[in-house]
């Protein structure tokens, strides 16, 4: 998590183009356990700014999985691949989520972002499918 004061303003803009929804796997707020984090994209670590392009809304499990992480590795074909950028792609064009509450991947970039975020575990499929069927994320 970075350390890098993000003003108000920024915080709000980020909230707003997010709809208020964690970026990386769609979980309202409203209904988080936790309280989300606004995610350097590219990590600090890794020489990202803290300005509007390079930050999203992440829920914690989706913050923390991340950390500075840019990219994941996938034996299935030998190569890293960048994981998923909010500001720069189009969710729909990398993902699909499913009634059951599973996010399907459909490019490279979603299947290296949902193993290394951990977005599909058990637990966190559960949650959506029930956020789903109550009408708290729509489709």
């Amino acid at each position: 998590m970075s350390k890098t004061y993000i003003p108000q303003i920024l915080r709000r803009q980020i909230r707003a183009a997010a709809g208020e929804c964690c970026e990386y796997c769609l979980v309202p707020e409203a209904v988080a356990f936790a309280s989300f984090h606004i995610d350097h994209i590219i990590s600090e670590k890794q020489g990202g700014a803290t300005s509007y392009p390079n930050l999203a809304l992440a829920c914690r499990p989706c913050n923390i999985s991340k950390g500075a992480s840019i990219v994941a590795y996938s034996g299935e074909w030998d190569e890293f691949t960048r994981l998923y950028h909010p500001r720069q792609d189009r969710w729909a064009d990398h993902f699909e989520l499913l009634e059951s509450g599973l996010i399907k991947p459909l490019s490279r970039i979603a299947y290296g972002t949902l193993k290394i975020m951990g977005i599909n575990d058990d637990a966190r499929v559960t949650e959506r499918g029930s956020l789903l069927e109550r009408g708290i994320i729509v489709m």
